[in-house]
């Protein structure tokens, strides 16, 4: 398993090489990365993209009656082509595409384990789709860390402020996992580990990062008279932790209800805000992500061998094949894959 320290170092020497999987072909993963790749791009940049070739230019044509919205030129990168096996109905989700999305992450993988690409960045896939092809996953981050044996992946959201002075990240302690299942799954280990990432991370934009962390419970817990976690092992877990890195400033168990409220002035450019934010589990992170950053913010994997983005919205199945769809979030895993590279 790669380390948080190494996977960074690993992105490190990146030569300007992008994989990109197309994701779901009943979704608007090949619109807004074609809408995302249509702007200038930095010289000598090479990008790959991995699908199925004949879909992708009927998608081009198609965009390109819709819209005058400008649109890169399937013709102009490396195309990986991985045939439909039968036609797509866009918004229709089904298990031919989801066996397509599942089978074009795989072999984007491989091109950047084998040295053909430097990053990866994801377009969304579908998970019922997988399931209905025979892929029980519960995205595509466990699909990454299994193909690359990294058994500790884990799922951060970054995005640039508006005024650019500060960078909002947010780590997620558990997943994709059912909300009865959190507190069995979180323990002393697994936060310390979340930490250590979540460190490697920040310091790339502070040498002393300020580091925060959600309570699990209401109030964190009020002292025990709303859940035990935060008393028996969370804040002993924090103190322990805050003794062997005494260079970082940790805060926390903080009350959830109010652990983003000084992020949030920080994107307004009103305050500054922590280095990293530690959510326990998926929403407690995710809402406050989506209110302040919906089109900016990009999911980027720790503990990858190599750097992984994505936007942070889904395959959108209701604007599918209109033309429609913003690109906005694709555009920005795009960018943090050169810029984080």
């Amino acid at each position: 398993m790669a380390s948080a320290e190494g996977h960074w170092a690993t992105c490190k020497r990146s030569r300007g090489r992008l994989v990109i999987s197309l994701g779901d072909p009943a979704g608007i993963g090949a619109e807004v990365t074609l809408k995302a790749l249509a702007g200038p791009r930095p010289a000598g940049e090479e990008v790959v993209l991995v699908g199925c070739s004949r879909w992708l230019r009927h998608c081009h044509e198609r965009l390109r009656q819709l819209s005058d919205v400008p649109l890169a030129d399937p013709a102009g990168f490396r195309l990986v082509d991985i045939p439909l096996e039968r036609p797509i109905t866009p918004g229709i989700s089904c298990a031919a595409a989801g066996a397509a999305s599942f089978a074009w992450l795989t072999r984007a993988v491989e091109l950047v384990v084998g040295g053909d690409g430097d990053a990866l960045v994801t377009a969304p896939i579908a998970k019922a789709s997988w399931a209905a092809a025979g892929h029980a996953y519960p995205g595509q981050t466990e699909r990454l860390a299994e193909l690359t044996g990294a058994g500790d992946a884990a799922m951060l959201f970054t995005a640039a402020a508006p005024g650019g002075n500060w960078r909002f990240n947010t780590l997620l302690a558990t997943t994709h996992i059912p909300l009865a299942e959190v507190s069995l799954r979180l323990g002393p280990d697994l936060v310390s580990r979340r930490l250590d990432a979540l460190l490697a991370f920040c310091r790339r934009f502070a040498a002393r990062p300020r580091l925060a962390v959600a309570g699990l419970n209401p109030h964190a817990g009020e002292e025990g008279q709303l859940g035990r976690e935060e008393q028996d092992w969370l804040i002993p877990t924090l103190l322990q932790w805050q003794q062997r890195h005494p260079e970082v400033r940790l805060e926390g168990p903080v009350p959830p209800d109010t652990c983003w409220l000084e992020a949030a002035a920080a994107w307004r450019g009103d305050a500054a805000g922590a280095d990293g934010y530690l959510a326990l589990y998926h929403d407690q992170g995710l809402i406050p992500v989506k209110l302040l950053a919906f089109d900016a913010a990009v999911n980027t994997t720790l503990g990858l061998p190599f750097l992984r983005t994505s936007p942070d919205h889904g395959t959108a199945f209701g604007i599918a094949g209109r033309g429609v769809a913003r690109a906005e979030s694709m555009a920005a895993a795009i960018r943090t894959a050169r810029e984080l590279g």
